[in-house]
């Protein structure tokens, strides 16, 4: 009566948030990196260019197949399981990247001191 649940594609839109986290995580680190060793050549804010939106776009479509799928195993069907998932994997990639720009915009001002997640 009710078709299989897509295991598969949540698995691999998984791994695929998985391996783009990955890219991600190293292309966030390199333009740190170069960014601390001249810090008076571009801002911080600045480096959330094409070099990190790509790999951000992946971690975000792999989060959207998975969310997907996983709302297709309590009985949704494919339609309505992607247009929920689109809306919270929207919402949650913007709130996510706008945080990522507040960060940076912390460390610029005041080095990674600005940072102290201990006085918290």
């Amino acid at each position: 009566m009710y078709p299989d649940p897509p295991y598969v594609l949540m698995i691999a839109g998984f791994l695929s948030a998985i391996a783009t986290g990955f890219a991600f995580s190293t292309s966030l680190q390199q333009a740190t990196q170069t960014w601390a060793k001249n810090p008076k050549a571009s801002s911080l804010e600045d480096i959330r260019g094409m070099s990190l939106q790509l790999p951000y776009l992946g971690i975000c479509l792999g989060v959207w197949v998975t969310l997907a799928s996983g709302i297709q195993i309590f009985g949704f069907s494919a339609s309505p399981a992607y247009a929920i998932s689109a809306v919270l994997t929207a919402l949650m990639a913007w709130l996510v990247w706008r945080q990522l720009g507040a960060i940076l915009g912390q460390i610029q001002q005041g080095g990674s001191k600005a940072l102290d997640l201990d006085s918290f």
